[in-house]
């Protein structure tokens, strides 16, 4: 047996091992303390803004705050903040970008 297939055997038994332990604590994971459901109710926002805030800010790799895309991303903060609701916060960030596309300046 050569050097790979050890290596792949490995690789695939500790990735079974490592979904299988998960599996194997979800019975004792059900019931989570009031301050962990706390801060694990934080961590999808928190996700999010990381991966949308650089397209954001920085679309082409550096910081520009005079650009449509953080025009439109702001517009559509504002909807999603007022009417919490995602077809149209989707719907107006979209035409937003769109119609701020087509009338900025430079």
């Amino acid at each position: 047996m050569s050097d790979v297939w050890i290596a792949l055997a490995l690789a695939g038994a500790g990735t079974y091992a490592m979904r299988a332990s998960f599996l194997a604590a979800a019975g004792r994971l059900s019931e989570v303390p009031p301050w962990a459901n706390r801060i694990l109710r934080q961590i999808p926002p928190a996700v999010l803004a990381a991966i949308i805030l650089p397209s954001l800010v920085r679309p082409e790799g550096t910081v520009d705050l005079l650009q449509p895309r953080l025009a439109a991303g702001l517009l559509a903060a504002l909807v999603a903040w007022k009417t919490r609701s995602v077809a149209l916060t989707l719907a107006l960030g979209i035409g937003g970008l769109m119609v701020i596309e087509a009338i900025w300046p430079w």
